[in-house]
């Protein structure tokens, strides 16, 4: 990431300041995670980028821009967790002190694990006081977190859509099937990604089990968050031989593989708001079945019911075995990627809401 240079201290003349480049910190950038990596990558000479780290504090920002902040309510020790927290709301204060305007995009409304309930409420309520902008990845989002942030209404907003994967991994190779030893014939349900409760793949082991179309095969791709679950959705899995487990961190190399093999991507997840994980089996021209939670209403007018099918209550078999049909109709081979998806578009509107928060006193 690029370096950050001292800002000059005068910013009284607007029209400079809009026309200067403005210095961004970022918490996190994860390489591992492509949503970050392509955001930042392309800004241009109107952004300066800084990775989050303590050294970095040394210098003025003209923004922080905040993602997954909840991330820090995963701490599975709360001593650990409240002293993380603490830290990151000291450093956020430090940066406000001296000129830096705080962006949090709204990923979530809450942490996924709900460790520490009463903590979440406190952190939650410190940390709102102190942003100055906030970004949502959807109109619905937006919406949620006016309703349960109030004091979000008197700030700027912008909705800015997730930014498709494509070209973020290799394509969907036309032998996937066969290098994962499935017959070409079988229908395949495909999960893919990091395992945890809320994502309810143990409930989709169980109620797979129950689809009677014999060639109907279930691939469960990704690593388990913690042991004892990875053991309970193993258990499930067992018991029926069309299913196939893949509990393990899948090599980026290796995730056009998954998808290749799929004719059908489900999220059965207990709750949702946004989904980078849609959004990936949509790069990768597969349909997705969703819960009919959070924003995922809005895929389904922006992308269309060719390719997004939502599903209310509990996943089941019947669920299944109609998505599975849904998913064997004849669509287009791939899907079109709207304009509010594309990177440069996020960018520039990223860009713009910058500006705009750096506009207000």
């Amino acid at each position: 990431m690029s370096s950050i240079h001292a800002l000059a201290n005068s910013n009284s003349d607007a029209l400079t300041r809009s026309a200067a480049p403005l210095h961004v910190f970022v918490w996190p950038i994860d390489p591992q995670n492509p949503y970050t990596v392509s955001l930042y990558a392309e800004m241009g000479r109107d952004v300066r980028v800084a990775e989050f780290s303590v050294l970095n504090l040394r210098h003025r920002h003209d923004i922080w821009h905040v993602h997954w902040p909840e991330a820090l309510l995963n701490i599975r020790n709360p001593t650990l967790a409240s002293a993380k927290l603490t830290a990151f709301l000291a450093m956020i204060d430090w940066v406000s002190l001296r000129g830096g305007k705080i962006v949090w995009t709204v990923h979530n409304l809450k942490a996924h694990d709900e460790l520490h309930p009463r903590l979440e409420v406190m952190f939650y309520r410190r940390f709102i006081r102190r942003v100055d902008g906030v970004i949502s990845l959807s109109e619905t989002a937006l919406k949620m977190a006016l309703e349960k942030f109030g004091q979000l209404r008197i700030l700027p907003t912008a909705i800015i859509r997730h930014g498709h994967y494509r070209n973020q991994y290799a394509q969907c190779p036309p032998d996937a099937r066969s290098s994962l030893g499935i017959d070409s014939d079988t229908r395949v349900i495909l999960f893919f990604g990091e395992i945890r409760g809320y994502k309810n793949v143990d409930v989709l082991v169980r109620a797979f089990r129950g689809v009677q179309n014999e060639r109907a095969h279930l691939l469960i791709a990704g690593r388990p968050k913690h042991d004892a679950l990875g053991a309970a959705i193993a258990k499930e899995g067992a018991r029926d031989s069309r299913v196939r487990l893949e509990l393990a961190y899948i090599d980026p190399a290796l995730v056009g593989k998954y998808f290749g093999a799929a004719d059908l991507v489900v999220l059965p997840y207990r709750h949702i708001l946004n989904s980078g994980a849609a959004l990936l089996a949509l790069s990768f021209n597969r349909p997705v079945l969703v819960p009919d939670l959070g924003a995922m209403s809005e895929l389904t007018v922006d992308f269309g019911d060719d390719w997004i099918r939502t599903f209310s209550g509990e996943i089941d078999a019947a669920k299944l075995e109609s998505a599975l049909e849904w998913a064997g109709r004849r669509r287009p081979l791939e899907c079109p990627m709207p304009q509010e998806y594309l990177w440069e578009t996020i960018r520039s509107q990223t860009l713009s809401f910058y500006r705009q928060v750096m506009s207000t006193r």
